[in-house]
């Protein structure tokens, strides 16, 4: 089943605070990895601890996505992670 892509409003201001080609490799990996079968634990794709942000993380080189599933037909991707640094609009959060 091919799940349909929903990024929060959040997601734009994150993405400019990116360069274009950080911003490339993001979109290119979500829509590849996250279309079918978002729930599948993979190599850079698994499921988080309980935690404020998100329950699964996609890796993404140096860069990491945080989403959740929205609905049956949805995701939604929250931030992102440079090394142990996390992103959310732009903004360093402290888990």
């Amino acid at each position: 089943m091919a799940y349909t892509l929903e990024f929060a409003d959040s997601v734009k201001e994150q993405l400019k605070s990116l360069t274009a080609h950080q911003r490339a490799i993001i979109i290119d990996s979500v829509e590849k990895q996250l279309i079918n079968e978002p729930l599948e634990e993979t190599r850079n794709r698994k499921p988080l601890r309980p935690n404020p942000i998100a329950p699964w993380e996609l890796r993404i080189d140096n860069l990491r996505v945080f989403y959740e599933i929205a609905s049956e037909e949805s995701n939604v991707v929250r931030g992102y992670k440079e090394g142990n640094t996390l992103y959310i609009s732009g903004k360093a959060v402290k888990l």
